[in-house]
């Protein structure tokens, strides 16, 4: 079973995350992690912070000479900002006197994280509620990516709308100009429109949310189960993006545009041998965006989800004083205007964490060579009965 925890607070010492269930042998390395930590700080519409943190995953457990050893595997990623909260997040009791934050903040964890867990303080609460726990998250996601790589899964992303600025997604994406758009967007007409966007919201004191898409590619057919709620993948994912701090929407292939269409044109048509082409069982549409009963159904897997506008902003909404309940100006810290473009990042590592423990489930194997056999067993047995007897 693969599993994992993170730990660590914004403007903590840093974050620490360790990975429990990965094979023995697989390849990896500090700089394969760090290719996505360096996405996920990119986008335009980022803060202030970006420039601060120069996020890299140090493998501090688990790995010897660049390979896994079966034993958990254990992270950390370093706050460069540390150095200057160093008496607001001190682990020992101090004698100064740290000033509270009692500015609530709509939109935010801090009116019912800090009455669940009786704080008289936000402080405690915004730190671990913090988007910043999404670089741990990358980082792992990153480790299952290298998992589902020696399986052929490939993960891509890119931003469909930022506001009301809508993207014209070509048939065929150049994955090359996403990763070079400043907003991480396939089609650059509206990558200006949205830059412009994300503009005016800044010079107004305002953030802005939007819709990203995330792509696994050549997942394998057979991953989770019709048996049980919770082992159905479509559910497993939909959970996991959901997690991701502004994120109040996800979609699975046409998602709710399937409503509105009848059956004959949903359902994605199962087509004859003579038509497949590199692999078994093709379809004609993929409007089920790769899973079907629970189950991947062969196609790539394409999950939507939209984000709400980031919370805290430099225009503060009128709230609440924590501790007297009178009306006050909400809290502000610095943040960012935009995430939607860094975004497509955290949901490819969520993506690549539900499918990697769901390959795991199915094809097991304590090596990666065993694994992988398992792997390629499998995928013989998947054709046409008739084609194996």
């Amino acid at each position: 079973m693969l599993r994992f925890l993170t730990s660590g607070e914004s403007h903590g010492k840093g974050l620490v995350m360790v990975i429990e269930g990965m094979p023995a042998d697989l390849p990896l390395t500090e700089e394969y992690i760090a290719i996505d930590l360096r996405r996920r700080q990119g986008g335009y519409g980022r803060g202030r912070r970006q420039k601060i943190e120069q996020d890299r995953a140090e493998i501090i457990a688990g790995v010897r000479h660049g390979r896994t050893l079966g034993s958990p595997i254990a992270l950390s990623v370093q706050n460069r900002d540390w150095v200057n909260w160093t008496e607001v997040m001190a682990v020992d009791a101090i004698d100064a006197q740290v000033e509270r934050v009692t500015r609530l903040r709509p939109g935010h964890a801090d009116l019912a994280g800090t009455v669940k867990y009786d704080f008289d303080d936000v402080r405690p609460v915004l730190e671990r509620a913090s988007a910043r726990e999404t670089a741990a998250r990358v980082a792992v996601g990153a480790v299952c990516k290298r998992l589902l790589e020696e399986l052929g899964v490939s993960f891509r992303s890119h931003t469909v709308q930022i506001g009301t600025v809508d993207a014209v997604v070509p048939d065929d994406v150049d994955w090359a100009a996403v990763e070079e758009s400043p907003v991480r967007c396939a089609d650059a007409a509206s990558g200006q429109r949205m830059v412009e966007a994300i503009d005016a919201a800044r010079n107004a004191g305002d953030t802005l949310g939007g819709v990203v898409e995330g792509r696994a590619q050549c997942v394998p057919i057979g991953l989770g189960s019709h048996v049980h709620w919770d082992r159905k993948i479509d559910g497993r994912l939909a959970q996991a993006l959901m997690s991701i701090h502004s994120v109040k929407g996800v979609e699975i292939g046409s998602g709710f545009g399937a409503t509105r269409l009848t059956g004959s044109r949903v359902h994605d048509v199962i087509l004859p041998r003579e038509q497949w082409t590199d692999r078994p069982w093709a379809r004609a549409t993929n409007n089920a965006g790769g899973t079907e009963g629970g189950i991947t159904d062969g196609q790539d897997v394409i999950v939507r989800v939209g984000l709400k506008p980031i919370a805290t902003l430099p225009r503060s909404l009128p709230s609440a004083d924590l501790a007297t309940g009178e009306e006050i100006a909400a809290h502000y810290e610095r943040s960012d205007v935009c995430v939607v473009p860094a975004a497509g990042v955290i949901v490819e590592a969520m993506m690549a964490i539900v499918l990697a423990a769901a390959a795991l489930e199915k094809f097991g194997g304590d090596n990666i060579r065993e694994t992988v056999r398992n792997f390629r067993a499998f995928e013989a047995t998947t054709g046409p009965r008739a084609m194996r007897e």
